[in-house]
C-alpha cells in the first residue's frame, strides 16, 4: 500500500463557477442565431439559399409561406422571440446561481490514496464479505457523478443492495499527474489501486467503468485478468468513428492547434472540454436553463446538484488529451484494434471474463453505435440497452430502475462463482 498523503480537500460551492461553462459561448451562440435569422430573411423569401438537394423541397415550401408574410412583422416576431429566449436563459442561470445547496453526502472512508487519487470505500462495516466493486469514472469529470447525493447515487445504491463499492476519485491533477499518460493512469495508478484492494480484502473485484472510465477499466482487465472477477462497461465508447463524421473531421482539422495549445498549457482546460461537449448539441444548455427558469421547483435540487457537478470539472493532462483526441477520436485506435497500453494491444476479444455492456439509447455523448461494438467483441458479454441519456442513466430519477436493478441482478450472477484473489 502506498505512503499516505493528505486527503484531497473537498471543493466548496463558492469555489465552483456557478454558471454553465463556457458562459460566453452559450450567450454568443444564442445572439448569433438571432442575428443570422434576421439577416437571412431576404434570402429565405426569394428561396436563394444554396441547400443540399434533400432540403430543397422544404426550402421552396418555406419561401412560399414567407412570401405571404410582411417582412417587418416577421423580423419583429423573430426579435421578440430571441429576446424572450435570452431573457429566460438568463433567468434560469440566475435561479440556478441563487439556489440553496443542501451539501454533499457525508464523509466516506478512504481505503487507499496516491498523489491526488483516492479510493473511497462505500462498504458497510458489518458486511466485510460483501462482493467487491471497483468503480472507475472518467478522468475529465469529478467522480461524484456516481455519488451525486443520498438518493441519486450509484455507489450508495449498490451498497444498499449488498455490495461493497470502492470508488476511484481522481481529483484535479497535481504536479505528478500532469506528466501522466494512459500507461501511468492504467498500468500504474489503477494497477496499484487494484493491488491495494486485493491486499486489503484477499478478493478480486468486479470492475465497473463509466464513460471514459470504461476504457480505463477494460484496459486494466486486459492487463490484470487474474485479479478481476468481471467487467461492467457503462456508456463506454469504442468505435470512435461511429461518432458524427462532421465532428470527427472538425477535430482532425483542429488537432494542430490543439497540439500547440497543449505545448503551452500542458493540459486541456475545463472550459475547452466543456465547449467540445457542448458542440455535440450546441443548444442543449440554453434549452435546459430556459426550462429551469419556469420549473415548478419540485426538481430544483437534482438540477442544481447535476449542474454543480458539470461546472466543477477537471482539466485533462496534456499526454492523455493528445491520446484521447488524436489516437481515439481521430485515428480510432480502439475500434481498429491498435490501441496500446503498457506496450500491449488492448483487444476485447482476449478478455475471457464475464462482461456487461450497458448502452443508453438516448446518449448524445457516446452514441449507441460507438458503444455496442464492445458487446460483440467481448467473448462473454451481455448487452443491456436502457431508455436513458448518458448522465441520466447513472444519476437520473429513474436510474435505480433502469440501471441499478439490472446491474445488481447481473452482478449477483457473476459473483456467485467467488472472487478469491490468486496466490
Amino acid at each position: 500500500m502506498s505512503k499516505p498523503t493528505l486527503p484531497a480537500p473537498r471543493r466548496q460551492v463558492a469555489e465552483i463557477d456557478l454558471t454553465p461553462r463556457p458562459m460566453a459561448m452559450h450567450i454568443a451562440l444564442q445572439t448569433l442565431t438571432w442575428m443570422i435569422c434576421v439577416s437571412a430573411l431576404p434570402a429565405w423569401r426569394t428561396g436563394s439559399p444554396a441547400l443540399n438537394p434533400p432540403l430543397r423541397r422544404a426550402e421552396r415550401n418555406l419561401a412560399e409561406r414567407l412570401a405571404a408574410v410582411d417582412t417587418d412583422d416577421l423580423r419583429g416576431a423573430i426579435e421578440r422571440e430571441a429576446s424572450r429566449r435570452l431573457h429566460d436563459f438568463a433567468a434560469g442561470v440566475e435561479r440556478y446561481h441563487a439556489a440553496p445547496r443542501p451539501g454533499r453526502p457525508g464523509t466516506t472512508p478512504v481505503l487507499w490514496r496516491e498523489g491526488t487519487t483516492r479510493l473511497l470505500d462505500y462498504g458497510s462495516a458489518d458486511r466485510a464479505d460483501a462482493p467487491l466493486l471497483l468503480l472507475i469514472p472518467s478522468l475529465v469529470n469529478r467522480a461524484h457523478i456516481l455519488d451525486l447525493d443520498e438518493r441519486l447515487s450509484l455507489a450508495r445504491g449498490l451498497a444498499g443492495r449488498g455490495f461493497r463499492p470502492l470508488l476511484v476519485e481522481w481529483n484535479e491533477p497535481g504536479a505528478i499527474e500532469r506528466k501522466f499518460g494512459f500507461d501511468d493512469y492504467i498500468a500504474g495508478r489503477l494497477g496499484r489501486a487494484l493491488d491495494a484492494v486485493v491486499a486489503a480484502t484477499g478478493r478480486r473485484p468486479v470492475l465497473i467503468g463509466y464513460c471514459m472510465g470504461g476504457n480505463l477499466a477494460l484496459a486494466l482487465a486486459a492487463l490484470r485478468p487474474d485479479h478481476v472477477t468481471a467487467l461492467a462497461l457503462l456508456a463506454t465508447p469504442w468505435d470512435f468513428h461511429a461518432m458524427p463524421v462532421t465532428s470527427t473531421r472538425a477535430l482532425a482539422a483542429l488537432m494542430p492547434s490543439i497540439d500547440a495549445a497543449l505545448d503551452v498549457l500542458g493540459e486541456l482546460p475545463v472550459d475547452a472540454l466543456q465547449a467540445m461537449f457542448a458542440g455535440l448539441d450546441p443548444y442543449l444548455t440554453a434549452r435546459k436553463f430556459r426550462r429551469f427558469a419556469h420549473n415548478s421547483g419540485d426538481s430544483d435540487a437534482a438540477f442544481v446538484a447535476l449542474e454543480d457537478w458539470l461546472n466543477d470539472g477537471v482539466p485533462l493532462v496534456g499526454r492523455v488529451a493528445r491520446a484521447c483526441l488524436g489516437e481515439w477520436y481521430v485515428e480510432n485506435r480502439p475500434g481498429l484494434g491498435t490501441w496500446r497500453v503498457d506496450g500491449r494491444v488492448i483487444d476485447p476479444a482476449n478478455i475471457q471474463m464475464p462482461a456487461l455492456v450497458v448502452v443508453p439509447a438516448r446518449d448524445h455523448i457516446v452514441p449507441p453505435a460507438s458503444a455496442r461494438p464492445l458487446a460483440a467483441a467481448l467473448p462473454r458479454a451481455e448487452l443491456l440497452e436502457v431508455a436513458a441519456g448518458h448522465i441520466g442513466m447513472v444519476a437520473g430519477s429513474a436510474a435505480q430502475t433502469l440501471l441499478q436493478a439490472p446491474l445488481a441482478a447481473w452482478l449477483d450472477t457473476v459473483v456467485r462463482a467467488g472472487g478469491t484473489a490468486p496466490d
